[in-house]
């Protein structure tokens, strides 16, 4: 694992609970903590999902991947990848260095998630029929960059921390 970058990644899908687990990481460590998605707003002046809509799939993943690269080693804490963001291209690579935790939820407890549809207007007209297409599409990758993995499926986020502090290598 490498020394310069986050002590922890956390990836999954969004909904996941990676900015809640991912801010009692951080706190239980004594560390920062990061939302990959948020740097992406500041940097370019809109939430992730406008600008998917302003600039297009393979436009935004190229812009995720540049940003990621200059994030990674600047950041020594926790940090909160968006639920896409594994999935651009060269970004695995990026992530090989590093402690991976993926989040992993299935759908119906993705569907229970208060407000999910309202930040991610894109799963629009049909959540479900959305959501399960991107779980399909995705797992492989969350799973092909993790080191661990933790089921958040009806769990309380405190059992999920201790899940994902118990996955990271001694330090």
């Amino acid at each position: 694992m490498s020394t310069n970058g986050p002590v922890l990644v956390l990836v999954g899908p969004p909904g996941s609970g990676k900015s809640t687990i991912g801010r009692m990481a951080a706190e239980r460590l004594g560390v920062g903590f990061r939302d990959f998605d948020d740097d992406m707003a500041a940097e370019h002046g809109k939430e992730a999902g406008d600008l998917v809509v302003d600039f297009g799939r393979e436009r935004f993943q190229e812009l995720e991947h540049e940003l990621l690269v200059r994030v990674l080693p600047q950041h020594d804490g926790v940090l909160a990848l968006g639920g896409g963001t594994p999935t651009a291209p060269g970004v695995p690579e990026l992530l090989k260095p590093y402690h991976v935790v993926f989040l992993d939820v299935d759908l119906d407890h993705l569907l229970k998630r208060e407000g999910l549809v309202a930040l991610h207007p894109w799963l629009l007209p049909n959540p479900r029929a959305h959501l399960r297409q991107m779980l399909t599409d995705r797992r492989p990758v969350y799973t092909q960059v993790a080191d661990a993995t933790v089921q958040t499926n009806g769990r309380d986020p405190q059992d999920i921390l201790e899940d994902v502090l118990a996955a990271m290598p001694v330090r």
